[in-house]
């Protein structure tokens, strides 16, 4: 990132009142194109927990007929989601709150596909009250676990308890016992590979362990697939869904994949800088005013501490990163009211002046903001609302 970044963003926010967030989209719709091509020839379904925009959302589904369907994050998102006109919609993780299971089987009652995620006979029975209770009959997909054990070790995040070929298959045989319900898809998200980067900054050593456990990883991972598929049919099944933006390419080489899922490639956070085979544009940033100057180096930022999920650490803190130069004290860090900012870059800086920073993870950024400020050139084409500026979506 150059001085004519930081200048074209200056001059295209320059009247809008900050804390603000944007979305620079040349750079996004790379990123749309560069994901296309990653995937092969696979479909791609978007997450859209990494973007919590409707408008943004719109336009990737809109950008190339690969790009079909949605993975929502929750059951209320997904039928907010349905009622925008959004169609073909898995839900990403198992909902047990009657409320939205029976608000999913009225969009479904309407003639909407939204996908139920299961992964034990409790979900399947709760599902199926609702889809009695609406008189429907409700898709549903299975969350397989793609996580690996090594001794002492669990690679993978901690998520579905179907981790083999005959669990699901008797999950399968659960769910056919059910007449409101019926298979739809199954999905295996390998965390390991597609959320863990190996060519992180700093990290030489466990960037080289990393890569040692990932490459003994895929093979584990394309084994229990292909064995999962097979032990239920793929004439059961409308959909196998794999992958996330780390591992594109290796889960579009598995020939029982029909889909893979995309969501953090389209804003490319910091946490998805350190991949060895690919680098995406960074599309999304938020501007801070500075409003002191305590030294002669230190610029200090009004707001800014919007800090990552997950586990602590500063990988999950905002970066700043333009003007170039910019970087956090480790002492403060990124603040709820203030950032001080350590400024060694050659740009002249001023009271009022912005700093702009990229957060740790992707769509996170959009529960700070009610609205991004749509950035081509040096202007403002568009002022969207995120989730949080949606005033009838609460998740």
């Amino acid at each position: 990132m150059s001085s004519d970044s930081y200048n074209r963003y200056r001059e295209a926010l320059r009247n809008v009142s900050k804390p603000a967030a944007f979305v620079d989209l040349d750079y996004f719709d790379n990123n749309v194109r560069q994901v296309l091509k990653r995937a092969g020839s696979k479909q791609i379904r978007v997450a859209s927990k990494s973007i919590r925009c409707q408008a943004l959302l719109f336009r990737v589904l809109q950008s190339h007929d690969r790009y079909q369907g949605v993975m929502a994050y929750h059951a209320r998102e997904a039928v907010f989601l349905s009622r925008q006109g959004f169609d073909d919609l898995l839900i990403a993780y198992p909902s047990c709150d009657a409320t939205d299971l029976a608000a999913v089987a009225e969009e479904v009652a309407r003639g909407k596909c939204l996908t139920l995620m299961v992964d034990c006979p409790q979900h399947i029975a709760l599902a199926n009250r609702a889809a009695i209770e609406k008189k429907v009959q409700l898709p549903i997909c299975i969350d397989v676990d793609m996580s690996t054990k090594f001794p002492g070790l669990h690679f993978g995040v901690q998520r579905s308890g179907i981790r083999s070929a005959a669990q699901a298959k008797a999950l399968f045989e659960t769910i056919q016992q059910y007449d409101g319900l019926r298979l739809d898809g199954i999905m295996g998200y390998e965390a390991q590979l597609a959320g863990l980067g190996d060519h992180v900054s700093g990290q030489f050593f466990k960037n080289q362990v990393i890569r040692l456990l990932q490459n003994r990883a895929l093979s584990k991972v394309r084994a229990l697939r292909a064995e999962v598929v097979a032990a239920i049919g793929a004439e059961n099944l409308r959909f196998v869904n794999a992958g996330g933006t780390g591992s594109l390419e290796t889960s579009s080489e598995e020939a029982v994949v029909t889909e893979v899922t995309a969501g953090s490639a389209f804003y490319a956070p910091t946490l998805f800088d350190g991949y060895r085979h690919f680098h995406h544009l960074p599309a999304a940033g938020f501007a801070l005013d500075i409003t002191r100057q305590p030294e002669l180096d230190i610029f200090t930022c009004y707001g800014g501490g919007y800090v990552a999920s997950g586990a602590a650490g500063k990988a999950k803190l905002p970066t700043p990163y333009l003007p170039e130069g910019a970087s956090l004290l480790p002492n403060e860090g990124a603040g709820e009211v203030q950032t001080p900012i350590l400024y060694r870059g050659s740009q002249p800086l001023h009271l009022g002046d912005p700093i702009f920073f990229r957060h740790a993870k992707a769509g996170e950024l959009c529960e700070h903001f009610k609205v991004l400020y749509l950035i081509q050139g040096d202007r403002v084409v568009d002022c969207v609302p995120t989730y949080r500026g949606e005033g009838d979506l609460k998740i």
